[in-house]
């Protein structure tokens, strides 16, 4: 794993956090926002290269972003963690159709795909940047409420 395997799980992480943030009807401040997701995002790879179970670091960086969105706001422990399940299980769809539907439409294999750091990177992008605007659709639907964050 090279360094732009290590960034490409930040702009996912980000997206993730304002997500759930916009379904929360928080406000999406956009310093905490990005320190988190990018603090999140080298926890969990820290945790990927470590000889752990398979998927563990998915499971620390759920606990890790209820834990932020908990703490930094004035959400209520259940809508905090359906909001980021919610806004997880999104991410989830978004990265199946991107890589099934390159598969499908180019002559690329996943395991190839992965080889190529950089490939992956790119392939992980269009995922992030349509979290970021169904944030920003959610948040227009439903207004944020002032004074969610405690920090």
């Amino acid at each position: 794993m090279n360094f732009i395997f290590f960034l490409q799980g930040i702009p996912e992480t980000i997206g993730t956090i304002a997500l759930s943030l916009a379904m929360a009807r928080i406000p999406i401040r956009w310093g905490p926002v990005v320190l988190a997701g990018s603090l999140i995002s080298v926890t969990g790879c820290i945790i990927k290269w470590l000889p752990v179970t398979l998927g563990l670091h998915s499971i620390a960086m759920l606990l890790l972003t209820t834990f932020f969105i908990l703490k930094a706001t004035r959400v209520s422990s259940a809508k905090g963690f359906i909001t980021i399940t919610a806004s997880v299980a999104i991410l989830i769809f978004l990265e199946i159709m991107i890589h099934l539907s390159l598969v499908n439409f180019t002559d690329l294999d996943l395991k190839n795909i992965e080889q190529d750091s950089l490939l992956w990177f790119l392939i992980g992008l269009p995922q992030a940047i349509i979290l970021f605007i169904i944030a920003l659709i959610v948040r227009r639907i439903k207004e944020p409420v002032p004074g969610g964050w405690k920090i």
